[in-house]
């Protein structure tokens, strides 16, 4: 699929494009280029020293802002494939900072949709959020306008043949920032008592892995303005507290400011445009479009299964659920970033 290919990665110097660039080159070893575009010069150093020149011709480095359209312009000049992870994702400093949200994660996003139909990009990957189903802070809300804009540019384009779709998923474990490591550290540092904002807390599951083949799978199969979204599993705060350090003591300390006890992946009123596909060992759910250009869609997943009436994907509706044993070894196995 990529051979001779060159991707573009928005956000490339993130826990995700770093992680997705290497394993381009791992499957894909005859790729033209991979180009890392981000806006931070020192991230790009750093991974610099990952990727070097003499081991990985193919990786090239673009510095410029996703809210700098000319720049954009530039970048996208002979890309085959873009993938977009770039955005401001911390929930209580966009709170504090809205229009900086806006200006990255929805205007971005619009002039990525230019740069790419007016350079003749194939196709467009964007990743989201479970915050963008029923927002509840900023940062949920720029994303749903992200994913709008995302599926209304199949239309935008015209005639031009650029695609344009949407992975949406929760938080990755074992990424910085994530639970997970925040639990270990407080571990390492000798503390016996783990913070739980609410024991009630639910959340989905999902690796690096499977976030790539994701958005992998979405790069191969798309035809443009679909959402999609992994079946993956669910666990309980407490549960994965217990897994890290089971001699611990829990103390509930409340629930913070735009966060929501259940993370959500597939409404209800989604559902109802929304069919269930199986393929090689894994399913996903494809929420198709439902406007007037929803042609293409409905012809290339028409055969999917539909979903039963008050279908909702929510981590504690789920009906596959990891245990105490289970997220022990899954854990193990991890490579967490602490930093």
């Amino acid at each position: 699929m990529l051979k001779d290919k060159t991707i573009l990665i928005t956000g490339g110097t993130g826990s995700f494009g770093k992680r997705f660039a290497r394993e381009l080159l791992r499957k894909f070893p005859q790729v033209r280029k991979i180009i890392i575009f981000s806006r931070d010069e020192f991230k790009q150093f750093q991974m610099q020293k990952e990727f070097p020149p003499d081991r990985y011709p193919q990786i090239r480095f673009f510095l410029g802002d996703i809210r700098d359209r000319d720049r954009l312009y530039r970048a996208f000049e002979g890309v085959d494939y873009v993938v977009h992870t770039a955005a401001l994702k911390q929930v209580p400093i966009l709170e504090y900072n809205p229009i900086e949200a806006v200006k990255t994660n929805i205007l971005g996003a619009q002039n990525i949709i230019e740069a790419a139909i007016d350079k003749g990009v194939k196709k467009v990957v964007a990743l989201s959020t479970d915050k963008a189903v029923n927002p509840v802070n900023l940062y949920g809300a720029t994303k749903l306008a992200m994913e709008k804009l995302l599926v209304s540019a199949n239309a935008y384009a015209g005639a031009k043949d650029t695609c344009f779709s949407v992975v949406r998923y929760g938080n990755v474990v074992g990424s910085r920032g994530s639970v997970i490591p925040f639990f270990k550290k407080l571990v390492e540092e000798g503390n016996r008592e783990l913070p739980i904002t609410d024991k009630r807390m639910t959340r989905f599951w999902i690796t690096f892995d499977e976030a790539i083949d994701l958005v992998l799978f979405a790069l191969s199969e798309s035809v443009g303005g679909e959402v999609f979204v992994p079946y993956i599993p669910s666990m309980r705060i407490l549960d994965l507290a217990r897994a890290i350090c089971p001699e611990c003591t829990l103390k509930e300390i409340g629930i913070r400011p735009g966060e929501k006890l259940h993370e959500t992946l597939v409404s209800e009123d989604e559902a109802r445009h929304t069919v269930r596909v199986k393929t090689n060992g894994k399913t996903y759910f494809v929420i198709l479009p439902e406007t007037w250009f929803e042609t293409k869609p409905l012809q290339k997943w028409g055969d999917g299964e539909k979903l039963p009436e008050g279908f909702v994907f929510r981590s504690d509706k789920n009906d596959w659920w990891l245990g105490v044993e289970e997220l022990k070894d899954m854990i193990d196995r991890l490579d967490i970033e602490l930093a």
